[in-house]
């Protein structure tokens, strides 16, 4: 039950991105066109093109078609090449997924060991931990990604400056071209996060439960680790899924940064041509991507805290 009414939300949440975003992009389609065949281009022509691609009909009909047309998986075709956007979109998908949930996972265990590392030892170890997270915080990803550039491709020529190498190819390859890339969204992410987790171990590791389990002769690692951490990791998982929205804008600077071909350059090239139905594409990527995370993030800490469940 709990589960279904996620699911129905995040379907809820689908269909209002896409319409309001699909609003935006296709009300002004006649001028998209127009800047898609360039200046030189004659009214006659910019009317042809418009009728060919169904630009004239209300923009509430041309939803519904492409609804329509998503729910049997295709995505249009590419204003500016013809291929399907689907197409376009899976050489690309792959580069920005695998820096994603490299990010996410790395960010999680790092978040978790600093957090909760912070808050049991407390002293000097946690004042040096809350220095460096806070640090790392009022850095943005893209000056610290240069700067492993310049320390890790260039002074120490470690990892490549730029390119993907795909997994098939190559997985020594895959995981050098991701090295840099993933550390620097990493680096930002686990500073926020893993404060939370810290506050949360702090507030958690103070409540009377946490002395009777104490009192009764259970060792603090598993007082911290079966008991403390599980309560105290909800804050961590909702700090964790609101992150994902801005790992995705965050992906789309990384990958201009080490020119990787992924969804973010995707993006950039199809809104500078003008190509709407690539832009659509990348809107319903991005969407799905964060409800996913989302609805997996609320799945867990409901397993873990049941009360969740109950509300």
């Amino acid at each position: 039950m709990y589960v279904g009414r996620k699911l129905v939300s995040g379907l809820v949440l689908f269909i209002t991105v896409t319409l309001v975003t699909f609003v935006l992009v296709f009300s002004n389609g006649e001028q998209s066109v127009r800047n898609n065949l360039g200046e030189l281009a004659t009214d006659e022509q910019v009317a042809r093109r418009v009728a060919q691609l169904n630009l004239d009909q209300p923009v509430l009909t041309q939803y519904v078609k492409w609804l329509g047309d998503l729910l049997t998986g295709s995505l249009g075709e590419s204003f500016n090449s013809g291929e399907e956007v689907v197409t376009l979109l899976g050489s690309r998908v792959t580069v920005t997924l695998s820096i994603i949930f490299l990010a996410l996972l790395f960010t999680s265990l790092l978040s978790v060991s600093i957090g909760v590392l912070s808050a049991v030892k407390g002293g000097w170890i946690d004042r040096a931990l809350q220095f460096i997270a806070g640090s790392a915080v009022a850095l943005p990803s893209f000056l610290v990604a240069i700067a492993l550039m310049f320390l890790f491709a260039i002074a120490l020529p470690v990892f490549p400056a730029t390119g993907y190498m795909p997994f098939s190819v190559s997985p020594e390859g895959w995981a050098a071209s991701l090295v840099l890339p993933v550390s620097a969204l990493v680096i930002h992410m686990v500073a926020s996060s893993a404060q939370q987790f810290r506050g949360a171990m702090v507030d958690t590791l103070k409540q009377d439960y946490i002395r009777t389990l104490r009192s009764r002769g259970l060792s603090e690692r598993a007082v911290v680790l079966r008991h403390a951490l599980r309560n105290a990791a909800a804050p961590g998982l909702t700090i964790l899924s609101v992150q994902t929205i801005g790992l995705v804008g965050g992906a789309v600077v990384i990958e201009q940064v080490f020119a990787l071909s992924g969804v973010g350059q995707f993006t950039i090239t199809s809104s500078l041509a003008g190509d709407l139905p690539s832009v659509m594409g990348v809107v319903v990527f991005g969407t799905l991507l964060v409800l996913v995370v989302n609805i997996v993030a609320d799945v867990l800490n409901a397993w873990i805290n049941p009360k969740v469940r109950l509300s």
